[in-house]
């Protein structure tokens, strides 16, 4: 399949993450801030903070980015999806892709390999929130196996109007009766 741009879904080479990816998923991710409501932070976080934040989770969730011909063209990562311990099993996923790059496939690859790694983990839960209207978002989770679980109206305040969140979920694996706490990621023998 070639996308708009003359790449091949198959010349996207993906790996883990590192806070050295930081500048480069920023960029990605900087326009997601300042021009839509696709995420619902308000400031740009510094090329610091942002490494913090993958610098915090590497090693246990996955962290991944998308590469075409040497630049960082998208990301994927998975976060706890609560902090109680009861929660353990569950996780929160986001992906994020530059905007030229947008219908290759490569969110979707980004996403495959991230549920691979998730489940070898023993995850059993992944969730994911879609503000609306977004029509492209909701359709590509559900393509991935999510289902709507629950919409929080007025949820959020962004660019002046009150937002609305739908809520998706993809049940990873079958919950075990007796559940043993994740892998981290560090210690999955990985290719």
């Amino acid at each position: 399949m070639s996308s708009p741009l003359g790449l091949a879904a198959d010349s996207y080479t993906l790996r883990l993450a590192t806070p050295d990816d930081a500048a480069a998923m920023l960029a990605i991710y900087t326009p997601y801030i300042t021009d839509t409501t696709i995420t619902l932070e308000y400031e740009v976080p510094t090329t610091a903070e942002f490494a913090e934040r993958v610098r915090k989770l590497q090693g246990v969730l996955p962290w991944l980015v998308a590469e075409a011909e040497g630049q960082v063209v998208g990301y994927a990562y998975a976060a706890r999806h609560r902090e109680r311990a009861a929660y353990l099993w569950s996780v929160e996923t986001s992906v994020y892709v530059h905007i030229t790059h947008h219908g290759t496939g490569v969110a979707r690859r980004l996403y495959n390999w991230l549920f691979e790694l998730l489940q070898r983990q023993g995850y059993v839960n992944a969730y994911a929130g879609v503000i609306k209207p977004n029509p492209r978002s909701f359709a590509f989770h559900q393509s991935l196996g999510f289902e709507l679980i629950g919409t929080y109206e007025h949820v959020a305040y962004k660019f002046g109007k009150w937002q609305t969140s739908q809520w998706l979920a993809k049940q990873l694996q079958t919950p075990p009766l007796v559940p043993v706490p994740p892998t981290p990621l560090a210690e999955l023998q990985l290719p």
